[in-house]
């Protein structure tokens, strides 16, 4: 089992998640977090730890951000691994829980 970085992340990109992983499963991008599914081990640390509330097991992605599956595994395989915390985006919190972001997503 994996878990699943999904929209509300985009153009948010906190990073609070990033420390507690124990195997660097964590991938960055312009403006999003993937997951990869191969690395990821299931320990739920980063769940807790998101202020966006963008992680989720696979069992629990709402049903219309199924496409996040996909993605993680996409733009895990091409962005570096992310080892440490960095800064929100600007505006992170004007953008948290913001729905329809998925058109900004910079791959």
């Amino acid at each position: 089992m994996t878990h699943v970085v999904t929209e509300n992340c985009i153009k948010c990109k906190y990073t609070d998640c990033v420390e507690v992983c124990p195997v660097d499963c964590f991938h960055e991008g312009e403006n999003f977090l993937a997951i990869d599914p191969e690395e990821c081990i299931d320990c739920t640390l980063c769940v807790p730890e998101c202020p966006a509330e963008a992680i989720f097991s696979e069992d629990d992605v709402p049903a219309d951000m199924q496409a996040f599956f996909d993605i993680n595994r996409e733009l895990s395989r091409g962005w570096p691994v992310l080892t440490r915390k960095k800064d929100a985006l600007p505006g992170a919190d004007a953008v948290n829980g913001t729905k329809g972001k998925l058109p900004d997503l910079i791959r």
